[in-house]
């Protein structure tokens, strides 16, 4: 058998490897410095490593056997354990030192020999014996604070000598260069920890004073529209905690403060348009493309340098919530009124917006985008209404694929209910078609009635009084050219719909007559008030006073002044007015002008515009009533017991989709539903509301 005493000698040999380091390996390091000592640890270290891993060798049986057996560390761990308490102990502050020294100097811009320092940072990883804690406690925790120690110096002279544009290229590269060189010989796991010393010192510290720049801040960039620096601004700062917040609240004060801009620009232009007494030129409808621009330039902007981040997006939203809810001018014009008239004019024909459909289209997506903006949604809606009826009716419409097109636009921004009118209003005008077409069959198998009616082409629209705006009703006295067919379509409609009641609205009517004057025969396109009016000449032999036609039209007095002033003293002067003047008045009279000439043979004459603003807003305010009511018992229906702050915030959260609603309102039309029963106040704590069932 072999005797096991032979190997205890060389078990003893190996523990014994201090000889050769202490003696030789010690003296070899300390007689160098900075680099040189850097360059002869590395060489000793391959060198030890080399000889470890033969012993290893060598000794295989014993590693694999005697060791284990008696649970003792493997030789390659002795050999580990062996350098790094009797050298790196001894040398690792001197080598932290040379290696920070290393990277000082590449930062100062010097190259450096970085596959060294890759190797001696390898040292201090294998130093750790499987963890990395010789390496973050011996060399990482340095290098963060040397980092953040040079950053701090640099930094602090890039700010006060570099526009902000310069100093971003700046923070950028040192960004990039720190990165690179984590790739090249530090450890991968130092660098979000190395790259948040660089975004602490460089972004962070400075943030506000590089944001606030005088000429070359942020405001400044995004004036001048440098879109390469903003989206390198957001890069930057998107790396930093919170960083984005200041940029948007930045961004959002921007463009508050270039809609303001947009809306006093527009309240000069009207008072100077006021002021001249002009008319044709619209600054509402240069204000209103003018924000659309700015809204595409700005969305553009999100997208292309903020990458569609939310922040920007709401920064976006809350600065032309800001301008889109301002009353314009003295005349306190809301901009949901100017986005209705300029949805009117782009929908109507002989506008002056000559766009193609698919520009028409683009804009129309562009004004529901605006829409979402603006807080008195109901009251853009009726004034919306108002003047889509006035296109449905006069038959103004350019396009009825784009009137259903925004409709449908408006459909999916607002909601169904916002639109149901609307779409009402349109299905009415093709029933009403396919009725004017059945009345035509019946006139022709009725001899009777198509008699009577003689050659008046009579031409109904039955619209449906839930869907469209509410009109005043006035007695008429028709002329008995057109009694007739008025008596003939009350006969025809009765016959198929007796349970339903017609209201003529004599105020929407059109008629076309042709003036038999004396250079040559003229058509008029006439309001069924002017041609009553007019007829009325036919059986004069001279001048009507201004009574009689007041007397034959049966009309108030101001819709008599309205008329006459229309066809004797604007644009075509159909009848003399004596005596002559600009205004009507109760003492007047007038004859048919039959020397009235035109260099067209058709025209058409308006009557003076109505200021219906007044109207809306008073529709508005009681539909506004109407719909507070409903969404107390809404919620007092749900709670049954609700304290007065939660029942006026969930009021105005329920509301807020069409409207902002007053507090005073809220609460006046809670005491109204108290007096009404509907709601109580509860007897031992005043301010809930109990809900009657």
């Amino acid at each position: 058998m072999l005797n096991p005493h032979p190997l205890t000698p060389c078990r003893t040999g190996l523990l014994t490897l201090s000889p050769p380091v202490r003696p030789q390996v010690l003296p070899a390091l300390r007689e160098k410095h900075g680099e040189h000592m850097l360059r002869e640890l590395v060489k000793r270290w391959e060198n030890h490593k080399i000889m470890v891993r033969w012993l290893s060798r060598f000794f295989n049986y014993l590693d694999r056997y005697y060791i284990t057996r008696h649970s003792l560390a493997e030789l390659k761990d002795v050999g580990m354990l062996c350098f790094r308490d009797l050298v790196f102990a001894e040398l690792k502050g001197a080598v932290k030192d040379g290696v920070l020294a290393l990277v000082g100097r590449e930062r100062g811009g010097e190259q450096i020999d970085r596959p060294l320092v890759k190797n001696v940072l390898g040292l201090f990883v294998e130093m750790g014996l499987g963890s990395m804690e010789a390496y973050e406690k011996d060399f990482e925790a340095h290098a963060l604070l040397d980092c953040a120690h040079f950053y701090a110096q640099q930094s602090g002279a890039w700010i006060a000598a570099n526009s902000c544009p310069e100093y971003m290229l700046k923070a950028e590269e040192c960004l990039k260069a720190e990165k690179e060189r984590v790739d090249a010989y530090l450890h991968a796991t130092s660098e979000p920890k190395l790259l948040r010393e660089v975004e602490r010192e460089v972004l962070s510290q400075h943030q506000q004073q590089l944001l606030e720049k005088e000429h070359s801040g942020c405001a400044a960039l995004l004036r001048d529209d440098k879109q390469e620096d903003l989206a390198r601004m957001f890069r930057l700062f998107s790396r930093v905690q919170g960083g984005l917040a200041p940029v948007a609240l930045l961004f959002k004060k921007h463009i508050e403060k270039e809609g303001v801009a947009l809306v006093k620009a527009v309240e000069e232009a009207l008072a100077a348009k006021k002021g001249r007494g002009e008319e044709g030129a619209s600054p509402e409808q240069h204000f209103m493309r003018a924000v659309i621009q700015l809204h595409d330039k700005y969305m553009d902007l999100v997208a292309s340098c903020f990458q569609n981040n939310s922040l920007f997006h709401k920064a976006l939203k809350e600065a032309f919530e800001v301008f889109c809810n301002k009353s314009v001018g003295a005349a306190g014009t809301t901009f949901a009124e100017m986005l209705s008239t300029f949805c009117d004019n782009l929908l109507k024909k002989g506008s002056s917006e000559k766009l193609s459909d698919e520009a028409v289209e683009a804009t129309l997506d562009k004004v529901v985008r605006l829409l979402a903006y603006v807080s008195d949604k109901d009251l853009f809606a009726e004034f919306y209404r108002k003047k889509l009826a006035k296109r449905l009716l006069q038959e103004r419409s350019a396009s009825d694929d784009a009137e259903r097109s925004l409709l449908t636009k408006l459909k999916q921004q607002c909601g169904a209910q916002f639109t149901s009118k609307m779409e009402g209003m349109v299905t009415d005008l093709a029933l009403a078609k396919d009725t004017q077409s059945t009345f035509a069959t019946w006139l022709a198998s009725n001899p009777a009635a198509e008699g009577a009616v003689g050659k008046l082409d009579l031409a109904v629209t039955v619209l449906t009084t839930g869907f469209w705006p509410t009109y005043k009703f006035v007695e008429l006295s028709l002329p008995q050219e057109m009694v007739a067919g008025v008596e003939s379509f009350k006969s025809f409609y009765q016959s198929r719909s007796s349970y339903r009641k017609l209201t003529w609205i004599y105020a929407l009517g059109t008629a076309t007559l042709t003036g038999n004057f004396s250079a040559r025969p003229i058509e008029l396109i006439v309001s069924t008030f002017q041609a009553s009016a007019l007829l009325l000449f036919n059986d004069a032999s001279g001048e009507l006073s201004f009574a009689d036609i007041k007397a034959g039209l049966n009309l108030p007095e101001e819709d008599v002044v309205r008329t006459l002033h229309s066809i004797s003293c604007a644009k075509y002067k159909l009848l003399k007015k004596s005596p002559d003047s600009k205004m009507v008045t109760s003492t007047d009279s007038f004859s048919f002008n039959a020397a009235f000439t035109d260099k067209m043979r058709r025209i058409r004459v308006p009557l003076p515009p109505v200021d219906e603003k007044k109207k809306v807003t008073e529709d508005v305010d009681k539909d506004r009533k109407y719909a507070v009511d409903a969404a107390v018992v809404r919620v007092m229906k749900s709670r049954k017991i609700v304290a007065h702050n939660t029942l006026v915030a969930d009021v105005t959260q329920q509301l807020s989709s069409m409207f902002k609603a007053d507090l005073k309102l809220i609460k006046k039309r809670i005491e109204d539903l108290i007096t009404r029963e509907y709601i109580k106040r509860d007897e031992d704590t005043p301010n809930t509301y109990r809900y009657l069932a």
